[in-house]
């Protein structure tokens, strides 16, 4: 019988015979014993945790990382050290969904940042004076589908939006070039175009793009993600009244359901503050 073998037979019977007695019996230390109990007591305890961390993630549908569970946990007055949560997390499979942001290396491409020239001004006096763009990611069980859109201040309709299974500049790209299609003839003299600092923004090939169409570039400066609220705020409500109620479990449904809500929100879906849908606004200006 192997040493953990016994042990666990001497656990089981702690409180028939005595446990000095039941080692000498099997030929084991009581030191090796009281380190099986340990590993005992922490494999309970890495369970405990494990389903509370579970009933989090099931709330944030999988969004949330290591040091977000672990505030969540605080909140919960569950006191753990952030490095236990993230080895449970691992060891049960509860890590997050979310791709992790890769550090932007570059490989020979110039890299551009640009002046924060939005400066959390999110009003706009005409249509395609001031546009923002960001991409989200939409859970499937196919994987992961990246959203790309631009979103114009003046009314806050999606002017143009793109999708596509990877996070590449080429998505973006794509995104600009649909929207100055469509609206080319209508822009502005001077077109901001405020993003974050996320690489395909800071790529050559986007400011070779933005360059032909003189559109000039704004970004937000580092760790302010409210400086692209607008932004995230559009992704918000697209995920809240229709991403997360009809989860999509392939990438024809989550387009089917994009297109339809991107629809639905520029013809159809009420302002608060303007009492009519963005495109009713923008095509009274």
């Amino acid at each position: 019988m192997r040493p953990k073998a016994k042990y666990a037979v001497i656990h089981r019977h702690r409180d028939e015979y005595p446990v000095s007695v039941m080692c000498k019996f099997f030929g084991v230390s009581r030191s090796g014993y009281y380190d099986f109990v340990k590993r005992i007591g922490r494999a309970e305890q890495d369970a405990a945790l494990a389903r509370k961390i579970e009933e989090c993630q099931d709330k944030t549908d999988k969004t949330y990382g290591y040091r977000r569970i672990w505030k969540w946990l605080k909140d919960q007055n569950i006191e753990r050290n952030p490095k236990t949560v993230l080895r449970v997390m691992k060891k049960y499979g509860l890590l997050s969904e979310i791709r992790r942001r890769r550090k932007w290396v570059n490989l020979g491409q110039q890299v551009h940042k640009y002046e924060n020239l939005l400066k959390r001004q999110f009003r706009a006096d005409r249509p395609n004076s001031k546009w923002v763009t960001d991409i989200s990611y939409i859970h499937t069980k196919e994987g992961v589908l990246y959203l790309s859109m631009i979103r114009d201040l003046y009314d806050n309709s999606i002017v143009a939006y793109k999708t596509a299974t990877q996070q590449t500049v080429n998505l973006v790209l794509d995104t600009i070039r649909l929207a100055m299609k469509k609206e080319e003839k209508r822009v502005a003299v001077e077109l901001q175009l405020h993003s974050d600092q996320g690489f395909q923004y800071t790529s050559q090939a986007y400011f070779k793009l933005t360059q032909s169409y003189g559109i000039t570039p704004s970004m937000s400066r580092k760790g302010n993600p409210y400086d692209n609220a607008m932004a995230e705020n559009f992704f918000s409500i697209l995920k809240t009244e229709c991403i997360y109620r009809h989860k999509p479990k392939t990438f024809k449904e989550a387009n089917e359901l994009i297109d339809r809500y991107i629809h639905f929100y520029n013809h159809e879906r009420i302002q608060n503050k303007t009492g009519v849908a963005p495109l009713t606004l923008r095509h009274s200006a």
